[in-house]
């Protein structure tokens, strides 16, 4: 299906924001959100201890209700790091990736087995610092309808979806706070049903929100 024929609004508005911000080069089209990626409210580690990482938003084409959805994980309550929490697919930059891209395409594989034969990329967002020492490049791409899915069970202890109009309107985040370094700190989060995004996951898709609105009321 073209992509200018899809039903879904909201995935119309963010294909036409790429692709008025398309790039020949291999640098990241589109800056984070100030209000997500300031490093005032914790001590942020040198550039040069920082460990390079990708995560991909996987938007599955809109269904037979014109619906595309974001894939999330809810990764497994053993892991020594994030357990319990919900996340996108993704991790730490392996000697045999050749970029970001290719980073969160095999990260997505081995987590819960989606196939890069399925997957379009068809954007990227500027890296984000987190306070763990990770400097993580998010990875826009469109997956296809008919998928099957396979968890790794070491890791990913649910697969799930939430709509991307859900995830775009800013309306759907709030604000809370939690102590970070013996210092509050002001974090996003949203709730899809029994699911509570937040972190650097709910950081990356507020910025993909805030700049989407931006261009859209520009």
């Amino acid at each position: 299906m073209p992509k200018h024929a899809y039903k879904d609004s909201s995935l119309l508005r963010l294909l036409h924001f790429l692709d008025e911000h398309s790039t020949s080069d291999s640098h990241p089209i589109i800056p984070h959100h100030a209000e997500v990626n300031s490093l005032h409210s914790y001590s942020a580690p040198k550039h040069s201890s920082l460990r390079k990482a990708s995560v991909l938003i996987p938007i599955i084409k809109p269904d037979k209700e014109g619906v595309a959805k974001i894939i999330f994980t809810l990764r497994s309550e053993n892991l020594n790091s994030h357990a319990g929490q919900v996340s996108l697919p993704g991790g730490s930059r392996d000697a045999s990736d050749s970029d970001d891209i290719a980073t969160a395409l095999r990260e997505s594989q081995e987590e819960i087995g989606l196939d890069s034969d399925k997957v379009e990329v068809i954007g990227q967002l500027a890296d984000l610092i987190l306070p763990s020492g990770f400097c993580v490049t998010p990875v826009i791409a469109l997956v296809e309808t008919e998928l099957t899915l396979n968890p790794c069970p070491i890791e990913v202890a649910e697969i799930f979806t939430a709509p991307l109009a859900l995830i775009l309107d800013l309306d759907s985040y709030t604000r809370s706070t939690v102590q970070f370094q013996n210092k509050p700190r002001t974090i996003l989060e949203i709730n899809h049903g029994k699911y509570r995004i937040w972190g650097a996951t709910a950081a990356i898709l507020y910025s993909l929100a805030a700049q989407l609105n931006a261009f859209s009321s520009g």
